[in-house]
C-alpha cells in the first residue's frame, strides 16, 4: 500500500469510527474523492441504518476486517 493511501486509512479510522475497519463496510468513492460508508447488514436487517452517522464508536454488527482483504472501494473515478 502506497504511503498516501496508508495516512488515508489512518485519517479514516480516526474519523469514522468502526465502520473504517468493518467486514460489514462497503465504501463507495466518487469522482470528487468524498467516501460513504455503505452497511451491508441493512440488506438483511433493518435495525441497521444504511449509511450510519459517523463516527461510528459502538456497532453490535461490528466484525474486524482482515489486513490482507480485498479492497471495499468502489471508485468512480
Amino acid at each position: 500500500m502506497p504511503a498516501d493511501d496508508a495516512s488515508r486509512e489512518e485519517r479514516d479510522a480516526a474519523m469514522v469510527g468502526l465502520c473504517a475497519r468493518c467486514v460489514h463496510a462497503h465504501v463507495i468513492e466518487n469522482r470528487r474523492g468524498s467516501r460513504f460508508y455503505r452497511c451491508r447488514l441493512a440488506d438483511v436487517d433493518p435495525s441497521f441504518p444504511r449509511y450510519p452517522g459517523l463516527p461510528v464508536l459502538a456497532c453490535r454488527g461490528f466484525e474486524l476486517l482482515a489486513a490482507t482483504g480485498p479492497s471495499r472501494t468502489d471508485g468512480l473515478k
